[in-house]
């Protein structure tokens, strides 16, 4: 996910960019933040940046654009990010966009809250007067009157860049002025409309999915093994009804075999007693024959 939220000062963006966080598992990437930590780090960019942050000066784009390009390249944005506090200004906007062209990142959606400037001074002002009833210090930057300038900085500086995002088609408005959690359910209805999040549902959804192909497995065995019991079945009725037939033509067999047999026995039978008669005739004819010449 990667996400830009525009809106002005209290319109909320800070609790809505922290509850993606710990929603998400993804960074939020604040300007100021990351200055302070590439000064720490004594990086180039860093470098550049603290000589013209001890001077007072306002850091140039193109070194904000340096530490957010080494940022990026942290193993830690692989989840995506929230970028908060940048881009302020049109030409920032337009070399994020070069940026991120360069890195083969896509930006998923700039979200602005949309809030009522009136009510927003109205809602500072009760809660000045809330915090003086109680005792309690009132920081010099949390005033009815410094909100009034910062809210005339932001027409200023930052509302052209909701006509930026338009154009790019990358713009979706949401109602700051509903309750925090009414917002964070419009946040997130249009985070999974874009696709840079799942679905509510989905994850449940998938995971029957992704038990189909071991179910369609054992279907396909179970549907493999029933034809094969079956042929087994039937090979076994085969055998058995087989047996008999087999057994009877056997039996048939040898009974043809005997009739088959029989008359022949009696006639080779028949032809040697013939023969035996015969042969005692000639013998007795012989003798006969003998005993007469003596």
């Amino acid at each position: 996910m990667r996400l830009i939220l525009l809106g002005p000062p209290g319109a909320g963006k800070g609790t809505q960019a922290q509850r993606l966080v710990q929603k998400y598992g993804i960074v939020q990437l604040s300007t100021g933040e990351m200055l302070r930590a590439a000064v720490v780090a004594q990086t180039p960019i860093g470098l550049q940046a603290k000589d013209i942050m001890a001077s007072g000066s306002l850091v140039p784009d193109e070194i904000v654009i340096g530490i957010i390009s080494d940022r990026l390249d942290e193993p830690d944005m692989k989840n995506g990010f929230i970028l908060d506090g940048f881009p302020r200004t049109v030409p920032q906007a337009a070399a994020l966009d070069e940026l991120l062209k360069k890195k083969h990142i896509k930006l998923d959606a700039v979200i602005e809250l949309r809030v009522n400037e009136s009510a927003l001074l109205d809602r500072v002002e009760t809660r000045v007067a809330e915090m003086r009833a109680r005792g309690e210090e009132v920081r010099i930057d949390d005033t009815p009157e410094v909100l009034s300038k910062r809210l005339a900085s932001y027409r200023s500086m930052t509302e052209p860049l909701i006509h930026h995002y338009s154009e790019r088609r990358k713009l979706a408005t949401v109602d700051g002025m509903m309750t925090i959690e009414q917002v964070t359910r419009e946040v997130n209805r249009i985070l999974a409309a874009v696709g840079a999040v799942e679905p509510k549902g989905a994850a449940k959804a998938s995971a029957p999915a992704r038990k189909a192909p071991g179910a369609a497995r054992k279907t396909a065995g179970r549907a493999g093994k029933k034809p094969a019991k079956t042929a087994k079945k039937a090979a076994k009725s085969t055998r058995k009804a087989a047996k008999p037939a087999s057994k009877a033509a056997k039996k048939s067999a040898k009974k043809a075999g005997r009739k088959a047999a029989s008359p022949a026995r009696g006639r080779t039978a028949g032809k040697a007693k013939k023969a035996a008669k015969s042969t005692a005739k000639k013998a007795a004819k012989k003798l006969t024959k003998k005993r007469a010449k003596r």
